[in-house]
C-alpha cells in the first residue's frame, strides 16, 4: 500500500472511531432521558389514578346528598 493510501485509511478510521464514540455518548444520553420519561409517566399515571378516585368519591357524596 502506498503511504497516501495508508494516511487516508487512517484518517477514515479516526473519523469512524470519533463517530462511534459520539454515538455511544448520544445513546447513553438517550437511555437516561428514556428512563426519566418512564419515571415521569409512572408519576403521572399515579396522579391520574388519585384524581380519578377523588372525583369518584365526590360523585358518590353528591349522589348521597341528592338522595337525602
Amino acid at each position: 500500500m502506498s503511504e497516501d493510501l495508508l494516511f487516508t485509511l487512517e484518517a477514515k478510521l479516526d473519523e469512524l472511531l470519533r463517530q462511534c464514540s459520539r454515538l455511544q455518548q448520544e445513546n447513553t444520553a438517550l437511555k437516561a432521558r428514556e428512563s426519566e420519561w418512564q419515571q415521569e409517566r409512572v408519576r403521572l399515571v399515579e396522579k391520574n389514578e388519585l384524581a380519578r378516585t377523588r372525583v369518584e368519591a365526590m360523585i358518590t357524596r353528591l349522589k348521597s346528598l341528592e338522595a337525602q
